[in-house]
C-alpha cells in the first residue's frame, strides 16, 4: 500500500534536545571553572566502561568532580586560546596534561593527596558480564548430558528454550535441559559474538573487570606534570 502524502500531525509538547553546541560550551564552562577551584587533575582511562560503577566512583570522590567523555572540549578547556602550548595553557602545565585527553578518558578534579588517588583506583575494581566484542579470558564447554549452572545445579526447564535460541542444541529430556554433545561456548582469547556473551551470563561467568588507570596528573602549585602507568 503506499505511503500516504498526507500531512503527519508533529506534538508540540515534545522538550527539544539542547544544541550540541551549547552542551559543549557548558562542558566548557565547567571544566574551567574546576581548573581554577581544584589543585590536582588527574586524567584517567577506564577498561570495560560501565555507567553503575563510574557513578559508584563519583559517590566514594564526593568531595571531587569527575568528567568523561567529549575528550576534545575537555582539552580545549584546559588550552582554550589555541592547540595545547605554554601560551594558551589555562595554568601552567596544563597543555603537557592535554594530549592524554584521548580515546576513552575522562579528567578528575580533586583536593586529595596524589598518594590516596592513585591507592584508591588500584584497588578499585569490579567484577561484571563481557559484552558482545570484548575478548574472552575463559574458555567455556557445556558438557554433554543434563544442563546446568553447576554439575549440583540443573537449568530449570523454562530455560531450555533461551539457551536453544542463543545457539545451543538443546532439548528436554525428562523434563531436564540436555545436551547430546559436549558444547563449545567460547574459547580464550576469541572475540565474543552477542550469543555468546549472552550465554555467559546465563551460566554467570563474569570474565569483564571494571578498572581505572591514571595516566597523568597536573599539581596547580608550581605546573608539574607526572604520568602514570601499570608499569610503574
Amino acid at each position: 500500500m503506499p505511503r500516504s502524502r498526507r500531512n503527519k500531525v508533529v506534538s508540540l509538547t515534545q522538550t527539544a534536545k539542547k544544541p550540541l553546541r551549547e552542551n559543549n560550551a557548558r562542558l566548557l564552562e565547567q571544566v574551567q571553572e574546576c581548573v581554577d577551584l581544584y589543585p590536582r587533575i588527574f586524567v584517567f582511562s577506564v577498561e570495560n566502561m560501565r555507567n553503575t560503577y563510574l557513578k559508584e566512583v563519583r559517590s566514594e570522590l564526593s568531595d571531587s568532580r569527575l568528567f568523561f567523555g567529549k575528550t576534545k572540549v575537555m582539552q580545549k578547556s584546559l588550552c582554550p586560546s589555541g592547540p595545547p602550548s605554554p601560551e594558551t595553557a589555562l595554568h601552567p602545565g596544563l597543555d603537557r596534561l592535554a594530549p592524554y585527553l584521548t580515546g576513552s578518558v575522562g579528567l578528575l578534579f580533586t583536593p586529595r593527596p596524589t598518594s590516596e588517588v592513585l591507592e584508591f583506583f588500584e584497588t578499585f575494581s569490579r567484577s561484571d558480564y563481557a559484552r558482545m566484542g570484548h575478548i574472552s579470558p575463559i574458555e567455556l564447554i557445556i558438557p554433554a548430558g543434563v544442563v546446568g549452572y553447576s554439575p549440583e545445579e540443573p537449568l530449570p526447564h523454562s530455560m531450555e528454550t533461551t539457551v536453544r535460541a542463543l545457539g545451543m542444541p538443546t532439548k528436554l529430556n525428562k523434563g531436564k535441559v540436555w545436551l547430546d554433545q559436549d558444547y563449545v561456548v567460547c574459547r580464550e582469547g576469541e572475540k565474543l559474538d552477542q550469543k555468546q556473551a549472552a550465554l555467559l551470563k546465563v551460566f554467570g561467568r563474569e570474565t569483564a573487570e571494571f578498572e581505572v588507570q591514571v595516566l597523568a596528573g597536573w599539581e596547580k602549585e608550581g605546573g608539574e606534570v607526572k604520568a602514570y602507568g601499570k608499569e610503574e
